[in-house]
């Protein structure tokens, strides 16, 4: 990779939320001042909406790092649950063993617990991320849980975090009565050009690199103008063309290199992709490029030799993942919150560790970064992963495709492709993601 080279001491442009990397904007600012304004007042719901990408979750690990060590807290991720389950994952929380319970032991239980919280002096804070997959059923019981209260206070403390279309559910006259119950809403817009460039060197700085500027002056328009300042997008093209100005051996990341990583990422303008309320910055390129690309290979999740879902693999870049705010997602206690990434240009496709707790696997060895051929089986977690490349398919079914056949990866290809790093760890039981 390009650390060495640019004297960094990590990746400065990684996907997972880490919140050491986070850059508080004025609005990011804003909306963890919202955030921690929970701990204080307990009269009503906290909501925080932002596009995928625009960083919530990196800002609620932040939060979390610095709330007091009287306030309890209860994260929920899996939001598209029944109320049953939700209020089970609640108090699996909170420390009970509750899924066994009938609805009405759940609310008895967790009416005691928060009353019990309250009397000690302790504060009871939950936190739902992906709250706009919540059903309406459920968020009329997270309601009625707000109204648990002793003679002077409110017991619990309620932050919803999600996507935009949760404004729109929350104005469903269905809701009417946790509507009103809203005391503060924030929206997480795209960072501006200035701040998208403020953004870049925050990450950078943080990865080690100090006051040296690594991105040229004029780069920083031409990245706000294809990421759109969306804090994921930037950080997919950044890292992107970083890799361009490391294979052509420069110490500087320059137009050219980010033009570059624009064409291998297939990105058109960012102001040009199709909008909509909720639709991913990757799912609106594909919707863009698939009635006119053939995929370029499959992606196959099996569990126990059963597949479960299937992926076609266009040029761009899917992150896999055990929340729904994923390209692909994989539910299971076995696979990290963003774990790996897939990388699919013309040639070739690489898959790439994001630094989870149970790794990539490939016959028996743990990798790091890892080159797929056609057959290859990765294991994560307690799914496999087969890669069924078609590009060789394609040349063959059309002497007339004008997609290039997949070279052969000789040994300087290989470097630059990302070949396996094998880790010397035998294979283990994965373990179960908190």
């Amino acid at each position: 990779m390009y650390i060495e080279p640019f004297h960094l001491k990590e990746l400065p442009f990684r996907l997972s939320p880490d919140p050491q990397f986070l850059f508080l904007s004025k609005q990011h600012a804003r909306a963890k001042a919202y955030m921690e304004s929970t701990i204080w007042f307990a009269d009503g719901f906290v909501v925080i909406t932002g596009e995928i990408g625009a960083g919530k979750t990196t800002l609620i690990e932040s939060f979390l790092r610095e709330i007091p060590q009287d306030v309890v807290v209860a994260q929920i991720n899996q939001t598209q649950v029944s109320a049953v389950d939700f209020l089970q994952s609640l108090l699996a929380q909170f420390g009970f063993s509750p899924f066994k319970m009938k609805k009405g032991e759940l609310l008895v239980t967790l009416n005691n617990f928060l009353i019990e919280q309250y009397a000690a002096g302790r504060r009871v804070l939950l936190i739902v991320d992906e709250a706009q997959n919540l059903s309406l059923r459920v968020l009329e019981e997270i309601r009625l849980l707000s109204g648990v209260e002793t003679t002077k206070d409110k017991v619990l403390r309620i932050i919803l975090a999600g996507q935009p279309e949760l404004n729109a559910k929350l104005d469903a006259p269905e809701l009417v009565q946790l509507n009103q119950r809203v005391r503060l809403r924030f929206h997480l817009s795209a960072l501006s050009q200035e701040e998208t460039a403020e953004y870049i060197r925050h990450r950078l700085a943080v990865a080690g690199a100090a006051e040296r500027e690594i991105f040229e002056p004029d780069t920083f328009a031409e990245i706000h103008r294809y990421a759109g300042g969306v804090p994921r997008l930037i950080n997919t093209l950044c890292d992107t063309a970083m890799m361009a100005a490391f294979t052509n051996d420069r110490d500087r990341v320059t137009a050219t290199d980010v033009a570059s990583a624009v064409s291998e990422l297939q990105w058109v303008e960012f102001a040009a992709r199709p909008q909509g309320v909720g639709a991913t910055a990757a799912a609106r390129v594909r919707a863009r490029r698939e009635p006119f690309l053939p995929p370029l290979a499959r992606l196959q999740v099996l569990e126990g030799g059963h597949m479960q879902q299937e992926v076609a693999l266009l040029p761009g870049r899917i992150i896999l993942g055990r929340t729904p705010d994923n390209d692909l997602q994989i539910d299971s206690r076995f696979i990290s919150r963003h774990h790996c990434q897939i990388t699919t240009t013309n040639h070739a496709s690489i898959i790439e560790d994001l630094n989870s707790t149970n790794g990539l696997y490939v016959r028996s060895v743990r990798v790091h970064r890892h080159y797929l051929r056609d057959g290859d089986v990765v294991l994560i977690g307690k799914h496999e992963l087969l890669y069924v490349d078609e590009r060789l398919a394609h040349a063959r079914g059309n002497p007339n495709d004008t997609l290039p056949e997949i070279p052969t990866l000789g040994e300087e290809d290989a470097t630059l492709a990302g070949e396996d790093l094998p880790i010397s760890i035998p294979t283990v039981s994965p373990r179960s993601q908190n």
